[in-house]
C-alpha cells in the first residue's frame, strides 16, 4: 500500500520538527498517524501507545513525549471516550485552509 504525503510534510514540516524543533519522534508519531488514517482511508486512527511505540520503534515514553509536542504543535488532536480508553488521534494539515 502506498500513502500520498502532502509535499509540505516533507519539504517544511520535517525539517521544522526534526531540525528547529529537535523533536525526530514527533515526526516520526505524526507520520505513523498519517499513515493509519489517510493511508487507509480514514480520518482518525485508535490505537494504544504501546502499539505506536510498536509500529515506529520508540519507547513508549518516547511516544507519549512525542504525542504531547504534536498536541502543542496543534498537529494531532487526542480524544478518549474515558480516562482510560484508548485514544483516537487525527492527524491535522494546519497549513491547509
Amino acid at each position: 500500500m502506498s500513502v500520498a504525503l502532502d509535499p509540505y510534510v516533507l519539504d517544511t514540516l520535517m525539517a521544522d520538527l526534526v531540525g528547529h524543533d529537535r523533536q525526530p519522534s514527533a515526526f516520526l508519531v505524526y507520520l505513523h498517524f498519517v499513515r493509519h488514517t489517510s493511508g487507509a482511508g480514514r480520518q482518525t486512527v485508535t490505537v494504544a501507545l504501546l502499539d505506536i511505540a510498536e509500529g515506529t520503534g520508540l519507547s513508549k515514553r518516547t511516544v507519549q513525549n512525542a504525542i504531547a509536542w504534536l498536541v502543542h504543535r496543534k498537529l494531532v488532536a487526542v480524544t478518549r471516550s474515558t480516562p482510560t480508553a484508548v485514544p483516537t488521534y487525527r492527524p491535522l494539515r494546519p497549513w491547509r485552509r
